[in-house]
């Protein structure tokens, strides 16, 4: 039996993406046990999936203490991994495939200036671009695969598995319908749009059409959640007493949803996940090739800067992301309410009215 570690230290939506690995090694290796090493915050997402044994949860601060560092590689070593994946190939999880013992160690070739060392048994490239509508993010895990074993009819489509009592949620029963999940706030302020402009949306939105709007936001963003609420004009329309502070909570809450729309993040790769219609508000600073998995302008469809406005700036070099990083507002103050509006109304149209 084979034994395979996947490593993703990286936030929700990545780990999320990474489940694609499982699902198409044990395609590849039917009888393997496959674990994955991820941050604790972000279990959630891999949950219930059959095609992981076993999850290895971390914490992210913990693991960039070096004697902690040191003690994880140790245990990886006495696990004696058949293969190991290193998807996202941070500092960290490069050392430890480094000192694995691992026959196959196989990573994402990253620019590393300082340390030229032998990670990985197999460095893989990534793609120029994206063949298909999953994503090019996906399409390079699935790439890992399939660059060193036969894939047959690989899976794109990240999946999450509900249980039998997470089907039975109810707090969201006696809602007015439609029921509209907003995310108003990104996962970093590089991700998250002007309170203004998101305060707008939420108008026109509960002025254009009928059903009850829910907020999602980390909690640690309670208070700016409450400045935005403060800010809208149809607060009856918008219910803030229903929320879920964990990954598997509001899982369990989306999936009772109608459609979400939000800026980009975890959120919206687990609401596809799930099967439900998503409307996504790209950062300007966000490669949007990288993200847009399974876009078809119906089921699910999204707005990025770029388009709008093509000739803003040439290229994603990591230059070139850095500042834009440095100040993402600038940007997206041009990523006008009224720009989101045209593409969001047929979005809302379709799915909304009857």
């Amino acid at each position: 039996m084979k034994k395979i570690l996947v490593i993703q230290n990286k936030r929700i939506g990545d780990v999320l993406i990474s489940s694609v690995i499982a699902n198409n090694i044990k395609k590849v290796f039917p009888e393997s046990e496959v674990t994955y090493f991820v941050y604790d915050y972000t279990t959630g997402v891999l949950e219930n999936n059959p095609n992981i044994d076993r999850i290895i949860p971390v914490n992210e601060k913990e693991l960039k203490k070096i004697p902690n560092l040191l003690k994880t590689i140790a245990r990886v070593r006495k696990e004696k991994y058949d293969i190991i994946f290193d998807p996202y190939s941070k500092f960290q999880s490069r050392i430890i495939c480094l000192f694995s013992g691992s026959p196959y160690r196989i990573g994402l070739k990253r620019a590393h200036k300082k340390l030229k060392l032998p990670f990985y048994t197999h460095p893989i490239s990534f793609l120029e671009k994206r063949s298909t509508n999953c994503g090019k993010a996906i399409e390079d895990r699935i790439n890992l695969i399939s660059s060193v074993f036969k894939l047959e009819s690989p899976e794109y489509a990240p999946k999450i598995f509900i249980t039998k009592q997470e089907e039975k949620y109810n707090k969201i029963d006696s809602l007015k319908s439609p029921v509209i999940m907003l995310g108003i706030l990104g996962s970093t302020p590089q991700k998250s749009m002007p309170y203004e402009y998101m305060t707008e949306i939420v108008d026109y939105i509960t002025d254009s059409y009928s059903g009850t709007i829910l907020f999602n936001y980390a909690p640690y963003q309670k208070e700016e959640m409450k400045k935005i609420y403060e800010m809208c004009k149809n607060k009856d329309r918008i219910n803030t007493d229903i929320y879920e502070d964990s990954i598997r909570g509001f899982i369990t809450l989306m999936n009772k949803c109608d459609i979400l729309i939000s800026n980009e993040g975890g959120s919206v790769h687990i609401t596809k996940a799930l099967e439900r219609p998503t409307f996504t508000i790209y950062s300007p600073y966000v490669n949007k090739e990288h993200w847009c998995s399974f876009e078809d302008g119906d089921q699910h469809d999204s707005i990025h800067l770029l388009e709008e406005n093509p000739n803003l700036f040439k290229s994603f070099t990591l230059e070139e992301r850095r500042k834009i990083e440095e100040n993402p507002h600038s940007l997206y103050k041009q990523l006008t309410p009224e720009m989101i509006l045209k593409k969001l109304k047929p979005f809302l149209d379709y799915h909304l009215k009857a």
